[in-house]
Parts: structure tokens; C-alpha cells; sequence
């Protein structure tokens, strides 16, 4: 169930609003505490008999202030290939989002490389594998255990000998809670920047909407640990209501959402639009 919906279920029960219930929908849905009491303060202003649709149309706004209109396009690399450095915890569709991005990229005429920087996993170098094959798009793939920074240090070589315009590095899930693990993100940003001193060039964290507020907590650590993220990429916006969780990433820590996933098929992803979005969880 959206906002909305939620919003009218409330207005049912009671004729005049009812600022705590109002308040806890807003946190319920994920928008933060911030947004919400910017969005409160201003709602009480116009007094106590605003009707629903003046309410929605008002958190409509709010959010639509607060979020980029639509996706900045991805840094390109002055010379050599754009490098994209794919980072998450387990489970948010990080390999899947990847290989959706560079399935994207693809259709629009670039010359796209993946590389299987997960090897922690097996089944992450054999599923990223896979969705290479489906969709026809080159991969750089090492063995169980391998060195992840190796990896993409290959990688990087053959984008470069054989012309292609992107480079997707497929990092390990990992929590943002174990130190060492984040500190391997940093030997791939190195060892990227030792082939490249641009690079990676665009360091995106994919987060999944249906995880709420752990997602703030996830980029927050992240952008520690990696100094710079330059984006969001969302999963799992297929149901309705979901992904309120970006608005305060992006108050607090300024990470614009770049992508989304909507679906299992290659082509469910597309860059953000901010109309869109918050009509969906509105």
C-alpha cells in the first residue's frame, strides 16, 4: 500500500488530521525524521483542515525539492575506459544491477567489459557469468578466492588493449559493519587508480527499498570507508510504496539516486526520474 492509500485509510477513521498519526505514516514510510519535520512544520502552518489531497500534493513537493529531477549522466573517462565501481551488502541485487547496467549501456551503443570482482562467492562469478552470456556482454572472470583488486586490475588492461568504453567492476557483497572487508574496496580503488588516477570514475551503492532505514545506515558507512560514493542505484521498486528511504540519503549525504530496478528482466532499470518516483510512492 502507498502513501497515499495509507494517507486515506487515515482520513476514514478521523475527519480532521491527526498530526501524530500523520507523523508516524511519514517515518513508517521510510522518508526520515527530518523530511518529516520539515513537512509537519509546514502542513500546521496552513492550519488543521487541509484535506487529503492537499496533504499528498504537499509531500509531493516537498520531496520532489529535495531529489534531482532526473539522473546526472555517468562521468566518462577523458581517455581509456569509464571505469564503474558496483559496491552493497549481500542480497540488495548488486550482481544483477550490474550486469542491468551494463545490459543498458550496451543498448545504447557502448562497448561495455564486466568484471567478476566477487570472489568471495563462487555463485557470484558463475551468476554475473551467466547474465554475461544472456545478454552478450564480455567478462573478465578469475577463479573461487581470487584477488579481487587483481581482477579488476586485469580488467582494466584488457578494457583498454581492446577499445571498450566501460569497465563494470562487480565487487563482494559485504556488511558495512566488517572493517576489513571495507578496506578491500579500498585496495580496488587503488589499484583502478594506479592504471587511471580518475579511476574508478563513478562508485555507485546499490540499496534495496524494501530494507528501510538500514539502508541510510549502509551508505553512511560506506562513504566512510570509500571517501566518495557518486551514486544510488535502488532495487526492488516493483512493489508500491517503497524506496522513501532515498530521500533522507540524499539530505544527509547528498548521494543522488542514479538507477533503479524494477523487475527481474534485463530491461526492468532505468535512470531515476524524480516525477516518477514519487508519484509511484505517493
Amino acid at each position: 500500500m502507498g502513501l497515499f492509500s495509507k494517507l486515506k485509510s487515515l482520513f476514514v477513521r478521523r475527519p480532521s488530521i491527526d498530526w501524530e498519526d500523520l507523523e508516524a505514516l511519514l517515518i513508517q514510510a521510510d522518508l526520515g525524521p527530518v523530511f518529516t519535520d520539515q513537512l509537519l512544520d509546514s502542513l500546521r502552518a496552513r492550519g488543521s483542515s487541509l484535506r487529503l489531497e492537499e496533504i499528498a500534493a504537499a509531500t509531493r513537493e516537498q520531496i520532489t525539492k529535495i531529489l534531482p529531477a532526473r539522473a546526472a549522466p555517468l562521468r566518462r573517462a577523458t581517455s581509456g575506459p569509464t571505469v564503474i565501481l558496483v559496491t552493497g551488502v549481500n542480497g540488495t541485487g548488486k550482481t544483477t544491477s550490474s550486469a542491468k547496467l551494463a545490459h543498458m549501456l550496451q543498448r545504447q551503443g557502448h562497448r561495455v567489459l564486466l568484471a567478476a570482482a566477487d570472489t568471495f562467492r563462487a555463485a557470484a562469478i558463475e551468476q554475473l557469468e551467466t547474465w554475461a552470456s544472456r545478454l552478450n556482454v564480455p567478462i573478465v572472470k578469475t577463479h573461487y578466492q581470487a584477488d579481487p583488486a587483481a581482477v579488476c586490475f586485469e580488467a582494466h588492461d584488457r578494457a583498454r588493449r581492446e577499445g571498450f568504453d566501460f569497465l563494470i567492476c562487480d565487487t563482494a557483497g559485504r556488511l558495512h559493519t566488517r572493517h576489513n572487508l571495507m578496506e578491500e574496496l579500498g585496495k580496488i580503488r587503488r589499484i583502478l587508480a594506479r592504471k587511471d588516477p580518475e579511476a574508478p570514475h563513478e562508485t555507485l551503492l546499490v540499496v534495496d527499498a524494501t530494507t528501510g532505514s538500514n539502508a541510510l545506515n549502509q551508505a553512511r558507512e560506506f562513504q566512510k570507508a570509500l571517501g566518495s560514493l557518486t551514486g544510488i542505484i535502488v532495487t526492488k521498486l516493483d512493489g508500491s510504496g517503497k524506496g522513501g528511504i532515498i530521500v533522507p540519503i540524499q539530505q544527509e549525504l547528498n548521494i543522488p539516486v542514479r538507477f533503479i530496478g524494477t523487475g527481474e528482466t534485463a530491461e526492468d532499470f532505468e535512470p531515476f526520474e524524480a516525477a516518477s518516483f514519487v508519484e509511484r510512492i505517493v
